[in-house]
């Protein structure tokens, strides 16, 4: 399954890649993120409890940042597997200084197998979707806190 989209963020360049590449405020914006552990440089091991349709359970698995040019992009790489069956994708972020704030795109490509496969394409592009429409309102929320916090 493909994913792409971008999101416009009120935060400076600077302050938006500090915090998608802080592990302590990815575990916290991740949707379902229970645990994300540094096991080496830009890497990690990660457990996410999430739900799709009547296919719900908890993941175990890994996730990296690679080839990372700090201020502009980085790729994610993640694996994992659960009961209701395993997910593996990479997607490239990239950072873009634009007036009043920072648009951040990405791309990529997931693939999941096992019961969780079942569900449909359909739905499981709605499920990206609107874990991704998470992520992006949590992070806004955590750029806004690290604002007031400084005031």
């Amino acid at each position: 399954m493909k994913i792409s989209g971008e999101h416009q963020l009120k935060a400076p360049v600077e302050k938006a890649w500090k915090a998608l590449t802080d592990p302590a405020i990815l575990q916290k914006i991740t949707p379902g993120c229970e645990r994300l552990q540094p096991v080496g440089p830009d890497e990690f091991e990660a457990t996410l409890k999430l739900g799709v349709a009547l296919v719900k359970g908890t993941y175990k698995g890994k996730l990296a940042l690679r080839e990372k040019t700090p201020l502009e992009s980085y790729r994610l790489v993640v694996e994992g597997s659960g009961a209701p069956g395993f997910v593996k994708g990479e997607a490239t972020l990239r950072l873009t200084k634009q007036e009043g704030g920072t648009l951040v795109s990405y791309e990529g490509d997931v693939q999941v197998g096992g019961a969780i496969a079942s569900v449909g394409q359909r739905l499981m592009e709605g499920v990206a979707r609107m874990v991704l429409s998470q992520f992006f309102k949590n992070l806004e929320k955590e750029l806004g806190r690290k604002k007031e916090a400084k005031s």
